[in-house]
């Protein structure tokens, strides 16, 4: 459920028109409902109770330090994979002991902030990363609190660039090798080893998947704890899907996914640890565009928008679907008629949707992109020297722009012309 719906005839984010702020701050533009993030982290906090828990929202779907301050605020921790990420959960109020460090790359330098800044544990992805962080632990006169991330060799059946749990992917240490390896980290000065860290992709739909994936994990902690390691904490990466249609696209809930959770790992006396993102904040934004044109070719229509790939790039980089909406309300039993939605950009790949059956649209008329909240702003671009585009959270009938459209000027200066030129 969200808090996008049409009334009298306009889509309403919460209690504020879309044309009002289309008329404020123009377009294109990103906009988030904060009692839409509030439902969708507290669905994730009860489903889970009465087991120990903490959920880290992945900074990495939406990384605007007012969405980060706001679920922040709610009790969430922040799942981060790179030093900005984390100064960004840091800059909303989220304290260290909330902040899980993820990602295969970690320097040397971004370990040391975040010992220094405070930090509930690093996933460690790698035995080169694990005895870099334990020389840099040991170089402070500290101790990094550690899960290693095991690679469980399980299909996650979902999209081949967001699948992270297989052999083949770059994630983790095999589970093969994960008793040795454990062995091998609890002798370093640095480390403390304190759980298990397992993700294995994105957009799941299915829950057998996780359930293969905990079964395992269930087995590797019964397993360490006989080899004496203190198994205390199960972060279970994140991953579960959204509907991004209105179609009978249904992935599981967040309480079927808890339910599965308790019956799998739920006598081992854990803390679990989970890191939604895409489910907390994709359906909790839309991009709002206008319409620049209407084209007719030989063989179709085209609706050219000012939007562009470089602000939702999601579907030309996986070919994803984001259901398109008039802001006006299409009239009662109005024809619909097969049209391509594309951006300004000259690339064919600039297309958002190919013959998508929508009601008569024309120049000026608004259109908003569902289930954009995740993966949309984090990933614009400013490609064809096209400004990154606002972004506005709402909260009831009123709203504030939390990232403004920087200027030509601004956007330009910061390129510098060496001397010698």
């Amino acid at each position: 459920m969200d808090h996008f719906l049409y009334r009298d005839g306009q889509l309403y984010a919460e209690d504020v028109a879309m044309s009002d702020i289309a008329a404020a701050v123009g377009t294109p533009f990103y906009c988030y409902s904060s009692a839409t993030l509030t439902r969708h982290y507290q669905l994730f906090k009860d489903a889970l109770d009465p087991l120990p828990s903490l959920v880290c929202f992945a900074v990495k779907s939406n990384s605007n330090v007012a969405v980060l301050k706001l679920l922040g605020d709610l009790g969430a921790g922040m799942d981060v994979v790179s030093i900005g990420e984390y100064l960004r959960a840091k800059a909303a109020g989220v304290p260290g002991e909330r902040i899980v460090f993820s990602g295969v790359g970690k320097t040397a330098s971004e370990m040391r902030q975040a010992l220094e800044g405070g930090i509930r544990q690093f996933n460690v992805e790698s035995e080169p990363e694990l005895e870099l962080l334990s020389a840099v632990a040991t170089a402070m006169g500290v101790q990094a609190p550690i899960t290693l991330r095991v690679n469980p060799d399980v299909d996650a059946k979902t999209h081949e660039k967001i699948a992270t749990g297989r052999k083949e992917d770059k994630f983790g240490v095999p589970i093969s090798r994960a008793r040795e390896i454990y062995a091998r980290a609890a002798a370093l000065p640095g480390i403390k080893v304190i759980g298990i860290d397992m993700h294995i992709g994105s957009q799941l739909t299915d829950l057998a998947p996780f359930e293969a994936a905990y079964t395992k994990m269930a087995e590797l902690t019964r397993a360490l704890r006989a080899d004496g390691h203190s198994i205390e904490r199960l972060d279970l990466g994140g991953g579960l899907g959204i509907p991004y249609t209105r179609s009978n696209e249904a992935p599981p809930l967040p309480t079927d996914y808890g339910a599965m959770v308790k019956r799998v790992l739920g006598d081992l006396d854990c803390e679990i640890e989970i890191e939604p993102g895409r489910l907390i904040s994709g359906n909790a934004g839309m991009m709002v565009s206008q319409v620049i044109y209407r084209k007719e070719a030989e063989e179709r229509a085209f609706l050219i928008i000012d939007a562009a790939m470089n602000d939702l790039v999601r579907p030309a980089m996986y070919g994803a679907h984001h259901d398109i909406l008039p802001v006006v309300e299409a009239e009662a039993g109005v024809s619909l008629a097969p049209v391509d939605v594309v951006g300004p950009i000259c690339e064919s790949g600039d297309t958002f949707a190919k013959q998508r059956a929508l009601p008569p649209l024309g120049a000026g008329d608004l259109v908003a992109f569902r289930s954009a909240g995740a993966y949309g702003a984090v990933m614009s671009s400013e490609y064809n020297s096209r400004p990154l585009i606002p972004e506005v959270l709402v909260h009831g009938d009123h709203f504030a722009v939390i990232r403004p459209r920087p200027s030509y000027d601004e956007m330009i200066a910061r390129d510098t012309i060496p001397a010698w030129l």
